[in-house]
């Protein structure tokens, strides 16, 4: 048994291995994910089938590298939510809410797009509803966009090469190249914004939530008919959900 080897009881290593996983993002062979750990290459390759069998990680299309999986993002989502004070949540959301006066959204990367997990509606009778649990598309939405950009270039690149650029509305993104483009100005000015690129007649601005490692968890956004909103009066609003992302960053990781 090596030295690192005792280092990491029998019952962790499993926990181990998915904690690599959150420190990278992109996907990795058992080989890979060895390097980190220095255990024995059969309990590795072992532990990833193991993982892989139960549903916790899939692998690339190509089979040699393994990704989490939708069931381990549910996972990480929920421990993430739960795990602090949802009352606290709700609060920083309404607090955030009142000073933008729409609907403010907390939304999380899943494989399916990006689920709406809270929300606090706004008091204006004409609004977009996009209840809990709707999932919408990554390249044509502020917080998927949000998200992509928070990708370093080369793990943007291959998440974008391997998606399908749906046209939902002619503002939507559909040349790979032109949302690469969009993603570096996003991942530079930090905040994202939807020109009606969902949705005809929906203007909407988002920020990223970060770690305490600065590591991208989840967006924070809000919505509304460009009937109401203008986009620039939007981007102008900008900072209420920067305090906001601040305040939920020390909620949820301090």
């Amino acid at each position: 048994m090596s030295k690192t080897e005792g280092r990491i009881p029998t019952n962790l290593r499993t926990l181990r291995i998915l904690e690599v996983f959150g420190h990278h993002d992109r996907p990795m062979t058992p080989t890979e994910i060895n390097n980190e750990l220095n255990l024995p290459k059969q309990t590795v390759h072992r532990l990833c089938k193991t993982l892989e069998e139960e549903g916790y990680l899939v692998r690339e299309t190509n089979g040699k590298r393994l990704q989490p999986s939708s069931r381990l993002k549910d996972l990480a989502s929920g421990i993430l939510y739960n795990s602090r004070n949802q009352i606290a949540v709700m609060q920083v959301l309404q607090e955030v809410a009142e000073n933008v006066k729409e609907t403010i959204n907390l939304v999380v990367p899943e494989e399916a797009g990006m689920m709406y997990l809270e929300r606090i509606e706004t008091d204006w009778p004409f609004r977009i509803q996009l209840p809990v649990g709707t999932h919408v598309p990554f390249h044509c939405t502020a917080s998927g966009k949000t998200f992509l950009a928070s990708l370093s270039p080369s793990a943007r690149k291959s998440f974008i090469r391997n998606m399908s650029l749906t046209p939902m509305t002619p503002n939507t993104f559909v040349d790979s190249e032109l949302l690469l483009e969009e993603l570096a100005i996003i991942s530079k000015q930090g905040y994202a914004v939807d020109n009606e690129e969902f949705m005809e007649g929906m203007v909407a601005i988002a920020v990223p939530i970060k770690d305490e490692n600065s590591r991208y968890c989840a967006s924070i956004a809000f919505h509304a008919p460009d009937q109401r909103l203008s986009l620039e009066t939007a981007i102008t609003r900008k900072g209420f959900l920067l305090e906001g992302a601040k305040k939920l960053s020390s909620v949820l990781f301090t």
